[in-house]
């Protein structure tokens, strides 16, 4: 037979990571369109895609998690802010599926056409409400639009000699379905809502009206709003953060920190099943067996394996403890699949085909830093260095992070002398996630149909029976299976698509 079964690939021991092993290929008796990426995330929440984002700094806030949650994923918010502003953070991606957009961008009559300029630029939209006191609240008194500015060459025109005051409104407590209604029949592409005084309270956009038609795949909850994901520390005055993210609409819980198996954890898992039992909770993060068994004895709903794989982490280099991803996965897999209990594989992916192998090796999502780091929808600004458009990355046990509150998650936050377990740096613009997951998930169809699977339950069921078969890759064969001997080549942007 050729090749091995994951079982006897791992019988040695090796701390193997995605790059030391291929998956070689199977029977193919189906489409591309017959290939289904649903998975589960935990017990009870399942996915339309088995992507996550990372609870980063410079990864994932309420941009990240929507989008995310549109194309079928989910985004994990971070906790380097304070209890008022994740919670907000998760309040905005739970009322964005909504319809009613709560907290729209305003500007006063006295600020200029540059200002739009700004917010376009920053936010990728225009349509912006004028009000009198130039915030949420204030009178409506006009709204600026693309077509009122778009051929003014002086832009500092003030806002109040362009806008547009011959407005359709919609009142409060207007319901969604009739709110679409009004802005098909008047032909605008917003619609303020107001109250009884004229002072505006929300917005709905006519974008909104195509969100289920563009994104058929978006998961959400019984209330038919987006799913979001937020991080927790394990330290015990995170519980006051635990109430405000429950009472903001979170769906699901990590607890970050980057070695799982302890007291600290252990204590905080209970805690949240005590206080809020139907509360989905991903624990970790671990790479072994015993490991896992504490955490799914204290009630996990998940676990998040993975300690040191990371691009911008060096625990393993600096604290000489962890394990090799495509190791850690398989193993913890092991048990949490006798359990009933997903794994989350976090970390050491930079490409489709490490996506692959954490889910060939039993997790069923994957989570990710990196590999979303630099797009559009990432906290942050773009530079540039060199000509190149960069934004930043850092990892939260980089100096920087652990400065501003990544530290709880290494048990380091009050220590005088801080020990960095990963650095700060730079990656390239990317695009959007919506150019970037639809990408991802076409190359894991791909991936799936050469391995002869349709499905992620029907791949772990491949790996069960040990029909799924792998063998090891030499140095020569991994400079073999990529780019070599060329003079140059350009390597294709993730995300890029082809004209048509």
């Amino acid at each position: 037979m050729d090749g091995v079964n994951a079982r006897e690939l791992f019988a040695a021991q090796r701390s193997l990571t995605y790059d030391d092993l291929i998956l070689l290929p199977g029977y193919i008796d189906f489409g591309i369109e017959d290939v289904e990426l649903s998975s589960k995330l935990t017990r009870e929440i399942s996915l339309s895609t088995p992507l996550c984002s990372s609870p980063m700094d410079t990864v994932t806030e309420a941009e990240m998690a929507v989008n995310l949650s549109l194309l079928g994923g989910i985004g994990f918010i971070h906790y380097n802010n304070t209890v008022e502003e994740q919670s907000q953070l998760v309040r905005r991606v739970k009322r964005y599926e909504n319809g009613f957009i709560t907290d729209p961008i305003v500007l006063g009559p006295d600020d200029k056409i540059s200002d739009i300029d700004n917010v376009s630029a920053r936010h990728g939209f225009s349509g912006i409400p004028i009000t009198d006191t130039g915030d949420l609240g204030g009178k409506l008194i006009g709204i600026v639009t693309n077509r009122d500015i778009d051929f003014e060459q002086n832009r500092e025109i003030p806002l109040r000699e362009v806008m547009t005051t011959d407005l359709v409104t919609a009142p409060q407590g207007i319901e969604l379905r009739e709110a679409n209604r009004v802005i098909r029949e008047s032909k605008r592409g917003k619609l303020p809502i107001v109250d009884a005084g004229g002072r505006l309270v929300a917005l709905v956009s006519r974008t909104d009206l195509k969100k289920n038609r563009d994104f058929p795949d978006s998961v959400k909850d019984d209330r038919k709003r987006l799913l979001a994901g937020a991080a927790l520390s394990t330290r015990p005055d995170d519980r006051e953060r635990l109430d405000a993210l429950v009472e903001a609409g979170v769906d699901v819980i990590v607890i970050d920190s980057a070695q799982g198996n302890s007291s600290f954890q252990v204590n905080m898992l209970r805690h949240v099943k005590q206080a809020y039992p139907d509360l989905q909770v991903i624990a970790g993060n671990v790479v072994t067996q015993q490991q896992c068994a504490a955490l799914v004895a204290a009630g996990a709903d998940a676990i998040r394996v993975g300690m040191g794989p990371g691009s911008i982490c060096t625990t393993q280099e600096t604290m000489a403890v962890g394990r090799g991803q495509a190791a850690a996965v398989y193993h913890c897999s092991l048990h949490c699949r006798e359990q009933g209990v997903p794994v989350l594989a976090d970390g050491g992916v930079r490409d489709i085909g490490h996506i692959v192998k954490a889910l060939a090796m039993g997790a069923s999502t994957v989570m990710m830093g990196l590999m979303f780091a630099g797009t559009a929808e990432t906290p942050g600004e773009y530079f540039y260095q060199n000509g190149v458009r960069l934004k930043r990355y850092r990892g939260m046990a980089s100096i920087e992070a652990m400065e501003s509150g990544g530290g709880k998650r290494y048990f380091a936050e009050e220590e005088k002398i801080k020990v960095a377990q990963g650095v700060s740096g730079m990656v390239m613009d990317k695009g959007s996630v919506r150019n970037l997951v639809p990408y991802l998930k076409q190359g894991l169809r791909h991936a799936l149909q050469d391995i002869g699977v349709r499905s992620i339950p029907a791949l772990h069921s491949a790996l069960t029976s040990g029909d799924l078969t792998f063998e090891l890759r030499t140095m020569s064969a991994q400079r073999e299976g990529g780019v070599h001997d060329m003079y140059s080549y350009e390597k294709p942007a993730l995300g890029a698509r082809e004209s048509n």
